[in-house]
């Protein structure tokens, strides 16, 4: 749901700006490198939320005559955007941080600032894991898919974002928590300096699955094939549908899917009869799942023949 979508946004939003100031401070304050990767990293995921709000307003714009399928697919560009803020500017902070610490291995004081830090980042990762983590475990269980199959199947690239920044969040909290005991424990800051470019290769990936899904969907990602099998089943058992000759089931934005059929009808139906048959399908299907956007049926004459 959209207002749904909009509070896990804007938790995830809030609390890592709360994370990313909090990591800043304490980086400056302990010289940590390890810490300095992930209050980029938070920082990233804090303007990546920015463009997801963004993402939220500018598809939710009704359809006009210019724009007749919606402006569902906004929302698939602003979240690329945001997928290439977590690539080019978390990541290369983050890789950057830990190659000149590898060079240019420095001191770390204070380590229990930086793990009174990282422990009250974790819990504003947690609170946030825990709004984006409910609503996508709704959505699997619905679509009867796993958490991880439904994070990457899911129309929503808000929800996907936010989960997937939610999960990695929490693993740059460990791998920074890790890499600065090691460091207290053996007196070198290596540990810290491979903490962060882990940190930047994890973001790396993140960022690209994102960008790589965002593309998919701006393409036109269709319906997976058992929610089309269904679609073809509904036409060919409808009064009058005689065969298929060609069905097209794309999303077209967020829980919005576009249905195209070509339909070979009965040649026994008359003029009205025909349109009544249209009609009755476009609002059957959308009576079937409130997914539906818009159907648009041609009809075909069975005898007729097609190209």
């Amino acid at each position: 749901m959209p207002g749904e979508s909009t509070r896990t946004v804007v938790v995830a939003l809030v609390a890592g700006l709360a994370v990313a100031l909090a990591k800043f401070g304490a980086a400056a304050f302990t010289g940590s490198p390890a810490l300095a990767a992930e209050a980029s990293h938070s920082l990233a995921d804090t303007a990546n939320d920015l463009f997801l709000l963004i993402a939220q307003r500018s598809s939710a714009r009704p359809r006009d005559d210019r724009h007749p399928l919606g402006f569902g697919r906004e929302s698939y560009f602003w979240s690329l955007v945001a997928a290439l803020g977590v690539f080019v500017a978390g990541a290369a902070f983050s890789l950057r941080q830990g190659i000149a610490e590898l060079i240019h291995p420095g001191t770390t004081s204070s380590f229990a600032v930086a793990y009174v830090v990282l422990a009250i980042s974790s819990v504003f990762d947690l609170l946030s894991l825990n709004q984006s983590g409910h609503q996508m475990s709704r959505a699997a269980r619905r679509a009867n898919r796993t958490l991880l199959d439904q994070s990457a199947a899911t129309s929503d690239p808000t929800l996907r974002a936010v989960f997937l920044e939610d999960a990695i969040s929490i693993s740059g909290d460990l791998l920074a928590l890790i890499g600065l005991a090691l460091n207290q424990i053996t007196g070198s800051s290596i540990p810290q300096a491979l903490a962060a470019v882990i940190i930047g290769l994890v973001l790396i990936r993140a960022g690209l699955r994102l960008i790589k899904r965002s593309h998919d969907f701006l393409l036109g990602q269709p319906l997976a094939p058992a929610d089309r099998d269904r679609v073809r089943a509904f036409l060919l058992a409808y009064p009058g549908v005689i065969a298929i000759s060609e069905l097209l089931v794309t999303f077209i934005g967020p829980g919005q899917v576009w249905v195209l059929a070509r339909l070979e009808i009965d040649n026994d139906l008359h003029g009205h009869q025909v349109t009544s048959l249209v009609r009755g399908i476009e609002s059957a299907l959308k009576h079937e799942s409130q997914n539906v956007y818009r159907v648009d049926v041609v009809p075909l004459d069975a005898a007729a023949p097609q190209p």
